[in-house]
C-alpha cells in the first residue's frame, strides 16, 4: 500500500477535517488510517436510508457509542447532516473530531452547509502523485490506465482496463442519477462522450453542443457539474493586458485512465501520446499540490500570433514556463519557450521542457529534463 503524503497533515490537524476528491482516489482508506471510533458510510444503501429517514440518527449513534473521532464517508449524499455536525462541534468544544469525505462540492453547497467555515479544515485528495512514488512512476502505465490507486497498483492490466471502462457508467449511476443533478441523463451521457474527446483542447461550445445534441446553455451547465463533482478541472488562460492572448479555457478530465475508459481506448499510441502526456502532467501538478496542501495556479499561454506554451505554473513566488515533449527536442522545437519574454511575468521566469524520455541538459536558459524531475524542481522547497 502506498503511503499518502497528506496523511500526517490530516492526523495533526487541530480541527475536524473535510477531505474532497473524486471516487476511488483513496479517501476512505486514508481516513480509516486515522482510527475513527465510529465510521458511517453513506454510500451504503442501508446507512443512507437510516440517516435520510431519521434526522436524529447521528446523535443517537454518538450517544450509544460515545466516540471521540467520527468518520462520515460521502457526506454530500445527505448534506443536511452537516448542520448536525456543526451543532455538535459548537456545543461540545473539543469533545468530537469529525473526519468527513465527499466527492461532490455541488451537493455540499446545495445543502447550505458552506463547508462549515471556521469549524473545519478542508483538503483535497487526487489520484497517486509521482511524489508519493518517489518520482518513480511508470510513465507508460500511467498514460494507459492513469494513477487511481487500484488500477495503477494492480498487477492485472485487463482488470484495470475493465475497472476504468465501468468508472464513468458507475459514476453516472451513483453520483449523477442518485443525486438527481440532471433530468436529461441521456443528453449528459452524449455530452460526456464528446467532452472526453475534447478534453485538453480549446473549447468551441457551438460545435460541442451540436455534436452532443444539447443546447449551448446545457453544455456549459454540464461542464459546471463535471467541475463540481471533481471529474474535471478548468485551465484558464494566462492574463496580461499587454499581450493579445487566446482567452478560451480548456478542461481536463482528472485522470488519464478515466479519460481512456470514457473513450474506450487504452493505447498510448504515437497519435495519442502527446495529449495523454499533457493530461498526465497537468493532473500530476494538481495531485502534488493537493498532497502537499499548497496553493497552485496553472494557466495556458497562447498568443493570437501563434506563440504557445503548454503551462504557466505559479507556486509561491516562483513562475515556471513548461513545454511538453515526448523525446529530446530539436533546436527548432525550442523556439516558443525561448521567445517568451520574462518581463511579462510577476516573478523571475524559469523555463523548462518536460520530456517523457530525454537526457537531462540545459540549453541556454532552458532546462530540458524528464518530466518527473521537472516536478521535483517545481515543488522543491515544500516539505512533506
Amino acid at each position: 500500500m502506498i503511503a499518502r503524503i497528506l496523511e500526517p497533515k490530516l492526523r495533526l490537524a487541530k480541527k475536524s477535517v473535510l477531505l474532497l476528491g473524486p471516487r476511488q482516489v483513496g479517501k476512505s482508506t486514508l481516513m480509516k488510517k486515522l482510527s475513527p471510533d465510529l465510521a458511517i458510510n453513506l454510500i451504503r444503501k442501508q446507512e443512507y436510508l437510516a440517516f435520510s429517514q431519521n434526522p436524529g440518527e447521528l446523535e443517537a449513534r454518538i450517544r450509544a457509542t460515545n466516540p471521540a473521532v467520527i468518520l462520515i464517508d460521502e457526506v454530500q449524499r445527505i448534506p443536511e447532516i452537516l448542520n448536525t455536525v456543526q451543532d455538535l462541534i459548537d456545543n461540545n468544544p473539543g469533545k468530537y473530531r469529525f473526519l468527513l469525505t465527499g466527492s461532490s462540492a455541488r451537493k455540499l453547497k446545495r445543502g447550505n452547509a458552506n463547508l462549515l467555515p471556521g469549524r473545519i479544515f478542508s483538503y483535497r485528495l487526487g489520484p497517486l502523485a509521482s511524489l508519493e512514488l518517489d518520482h518513480q512512476m511508470d510513465t507508460n502505465l500511467a498514460l494507459q490506465i492513469g494513477t487511481l490507486p487500484e488500477p495503477y497498483l494492480s498487477q492485472d492490466l485487463e482488470f484495470s482496463k475493465k475497472l476504468l471502462r465501468t468508472y464513468s457508467a458507475t459514476y453516472l449511476q451513483e453520483e449523477i442519477l442518485a443525486e438527481t443533478l440532471l433530468r436529461d441523463i441521456q443528453g449528459f451521457s452524449r455530452f460526456l462522450a464528446v467532452a472526453a474527446e475534447n478534453s485538453g483542447k480549446f473549447l468551441d461550445f457551438s460545435k460541442l453542443s451540436h455534436r452532443s445534441k444539447v443546447s449551448r446553455g446545457a453544455a456549459r451547465r454540464y461542464y459546471e457539474i463535471l467541475e463540481d463533482t471533481l471529474l474535471c478541472d478548468r485551465l484558464e488562460a494566462f492574463e496580461n493586458e499587454a499581450l493579445d492572448l487566446v482567452k478560451h479555457p480548456k478542461f481536463y478530465l482528472f485522470d488519464t485512465g478515466v479519460l481512456n475508459g470514457c473513450l474506450e481506448n487504452f493505447s498510448a499510441s504515437g497519435d495519442r501520446k502527446g495529449l495523454l502526456f499533457e493530461h498526465l502532467f497537468f493532473n500530476q501538478l494538481k495531485n502534488t499540490a493537493y498532497a502537499l496542501d499548497i496553493p497552485l495556479k496553472i494557466n495556458h499561454f497562447r498568443t493570437r500570433g501563434g506563440l504557445e506554451i503548454d503551462f504557466i505554473i505559479t507556486v509561491s513566488d516562483r513562475i515556471f514556463a513548461v513545454e511538453l515533449k515526448s523525446t529530446d527536442p530539436a533546436p527548432s522545437e525550442l523556439s516558443s519557450i525561448r521567445s517568451i519574454d520574462p518581463r511579462h511575468f510577476q516573478y523571475p521566469l524559469e523555463k523548462y521542457v518536460a520530456c517523457i524520455d530525454c537526457t537531462p541538459k540545459k540549453v541556454g536558459e532552458i532546462n530540458i529534463l524528464p518530466w518527473q524531475m521537472v516536478l521535483q524542481r517545481i515543488f522543491s522547497g515544500h516539505s512533506i
